[in-house]
């Protein structure tokens, strides 16, 4: 399998392509977040490894875009530890966050782990789920209301579809975090408020008046189909 990593720390560089080399990886560098973006189109990675901290853009913003054309899995590099840099990694749609400095150990068993929930949660054949004028379809990977397409995270995707695939049923933002998120460390239950905030943001005709994504107070959520 191929890992693209982007750093402009060439030791890091250098130490992550010894490593994952080892471990029977073909790895690809990038030092800038144009280099990053380049490679990403040349090599088509099945997961990459992202600063926070480069040049001209952050790794954040490369993030985003990378999320708007593909769901390849992304692990942010950082030297930054704060609580809140962490949460917003993972809402832009990262699936794992990883402080400096880190032990090469954890890194690639943190590697391993998410391209093994990458490849469990690809999509499988299964019927078009449907509610109103919002469809998912899991076969091709695309969320919709009527004629728009949208565009979701991967975990907003997998959040939506566990949702939709119980209508009427509730469920804890423990259990969500179970089952949408699994084995991911460091995700804290307001991590579902966060991604659900942002799917009524995409789905609902009035977000602030919900018709499929609804709070059942004191307990978590439920899909109304």
């Amino acid at each position: 399998m191929k890992i693209l990593v982007v750093d402009d720390e060439q030791s890091i560089l250098d130490a992550l392509q010894y490593s994952l080399g080892r471990e029977g990886f073909e790895v690809v560098t990038a030092t800038d977040s144009e280099d990053a973006l380049q490679s990403f189109n040349e090599h088509h990675p099945d997961l990459i490894i992202l600063d926070v901290m480069l040049p001209t853009r952050s790794g954040f913003e490369v993030c985003q875009l990378l999320r708007r054309r593909s769901n390849v899995p992304i692990i942010m590099l950082t030297a930054k530890g704060s609580e809140a840099d962490r949460v917003v990694g993972l809402e832009i749609g990262a699936d794992d966050y990883v402080t400096k400095p880190f032990n090469m150990r954890e890194l690639i068993a943190r590697v391993k782990s998410v391209l093994r929930r990458s490849s469990a949660s690809a999509p499988v054949a299964g019927a078009v789920l449907k509610a109103g004028d919002l469809t998912l379809d899991p076969n091709r990977y695309e969320v919709s209301v009527g004629d728009t397409p949208l565009s979701l995270s991967p975990k907003e995707f997998e959040l939506l579809r566990f949702l939709m695939e119980h209508p009427g049923q509730v469920f804890s933002r423990q259990t969500l975090l179970d089952r949408v998120w699994g084995e991911e460390k460091y995700i804290e239950e307001r991590t579902v408020d966060v991604h659900i905030h942002w799917l009524r943001e995409k789905i609902e005709p009035n977000p602030r008046k919900p018709k499929y994504l609804l709070t059942v107070r004191g307990v978590g959520y439920k899909f109304r189909g």
